[in-house]
């Protein structure tokens, strides 16, 4: 072989490779756009950046210093244990990102679900120097002490997966990075209405007290049945997110209850206790009660794939990409709005088997 056909073959083998990547760009445009809002590698899509009516923020109202974010000292607020799968990745995906991006120090704490400990966890982040902060709320009212203490300072609280209710954005904190998790409530009562038949004794495992995700995620599920009338709630009881507690409270509801056919768990953990109580119980899951349930961990979509669970609703909880790329953006005088809305997946047994290996 010459030399000529020797370039010759090395230039086409570019120019098919260079052809299979546009193809593979053209087959999935969600992984389009700005870093921090592409749904590659399981990264959050944005769904909305400015909802109506939604004000913004930029960093000379806030009063932020002008700084680099790789000479930042930046500060994860954790709220619960990390055995829940979703606070493992949430906080794995902060962590990436930092170093990523390479700030110059991250702080982490956990709360460990206690209120108190994260509020002087942010006030001792501080105390250490932290100028940007990333905070996963314990509950959505409570934390104005360490609000308070990051606003004397000037420092920016960027709040995920929680909103806060009386903080203000722009004053109180820089914005809200989550889903819509009464859009979320509303999917999985579709989800219930299609998996039952438009028939079922629901009983909901309510998420813990106290935050606007357990709110939103019940009032969304109730008002997507409310025009199905075979479709009754016939108990709800808090689980707390749980999976241990979300199995106590399924195995008495169902002893108490035995006409419950379906449950609505308000996360995968529940979910996963509640199966063991069907099961307790002597039934099947997925098939004599049905199980629709909110996160979309690996664990939920493989019972899916298992025929224990019927149907679920992702809420991502990989929010460093979108973070940090949201901090940069304030950082360079950008307008950041106070929520910014991503965009969830729904698993069931039609995809579940192909989307498995990329839950979380």
């Amino acid at each position: 072989m010459t030399a000529l056909q020797v370039r010759s073959l090395k230039s086409s083998a570019v120019l098919v490779a260079a052809a299979a990547l546009v193809l593979a760009g053209c087959a999935n445009p969600e992984n389009s756009g700005n870093p921090g809002t592409t749904g590659g590698g399981g990264e959050q899509v944005t769904k909305s950046a400015q909802p109506e009516g939604g004000s913004t923020c930029k960093i000379d109202a806030y009063g932020t210093p002008k700084i680099d974010l790789k000479d930042a000292v930046v500060g994860f607020s954790q709220s619960e244990k990390e055995a829940n799968p979703f606070r493992i990745a949430e906080t794995a995906s902060i962590k990436a990102e930092a170093d990523k991006v390479g700030v110059k120090r991250l702080l982490t704490t956990n709360a460990n679900s206690d209120l108190g400990k994260q509020i002087s966890d942010i006030q001792s982040m501080l105390a250490q120097g932290a100028q940007l902060l990333i905070v996963a709320p314990l509950n959505s009212d409570g934390l104005e002490p360490a609000l308070r203490a990051a606003r004397e300072k000037k420092v920016p609280v960027l709040t995920v997966d929680r909103k806060l209710n009386a903080a203000k954005p722009c004053v109180d904190y820089l914005a809200f990075i989550g889903s819509d998790f009464v859009d979320q409530g509303k999917r999985a009562g579709e989800s219930m209405i299609k998996v039952t038949g438009g028939s079922a004794k629901v009983a909901i495992l309510l998420g813990s007290s106290g935050n606007n995700v357990t709110t939103d995620r019940t009032n969304g599920f109730k008002d997507a049945i409310k025009g199905t009338p075979g479709v009754t709630v016939v108990a709800e009881q808090t689980g707390d997110f749980s999976r241990e507690k979300g199995q106590t409270v399924a195995e008495q509801l169902l002893q108490s209850k035995p006409e419950i056919n379906a449950i609505y768990a308000e996360n995968d953990e529940m979910a996963m206790g509640a199966i063991n109580a069907i099961r307790a119980a002597g039934k099947k899951p997925g098939t004599d009660v049905k199980v629709v349930s909110v996160d979309g961990t690996r664990d939920a979509v493989q019972a899916i794939v298992d025929g224990n669970i019927n149907g679920v609703i992702e809420s991502n909880p990989r929010f460093g990409p979108l973070a940090f790329a949201t901090m940069q953006k304030y950082l360079a005088g950008e307008a950041i709005p106070e929520k910014i809305i991503i965009s969830d997946k729904a698993y069931d047994e039609a995809n579940a088997k192909a989307e498995v290996n990329g839950a979380y």
